[in-house]
């Protein structure tokens, strides 16, 4: 394995265990926690897949980054409304 697989293996398991948290209820769905995991682990798979390309895999990586900043940036804005 090289550094790139090493790097795509991480970011395997930082999305599994972020699933893994929400289905165990150790986490929601709208936790900074949750959110941080996904985004890290699709962005460490981003990369490993820039070196071991697959359109496929690529792609579904691209929106999961998407929809977690968007999810993101939704809780944000929730919580600056909520302090005002």
């Amino acid at each position: 394995m090289d550094i790139y697989q090493w790097i795509g293996f991480i970011g395997m398991i930082f999305i599994v265990y972020a699933y893994f948290l929400l289905q165990t209820n150790q986490v929601t769905n709208s936790s900074t926690r949750f959110q941080l995991l996904n985004l890290s682990g699709a962005t460490l798979l981003i990369i490993s897949l820039i070196v071991h390309f697959n359109l496929g895999s690529f792609l579904i990586e691209v929106f999961w980054i998407m929809i977690t900043l968007y999810g993101i940036m939704k809780n944000y804005k929730k919580s600056k409304g909520s302090t005002k």
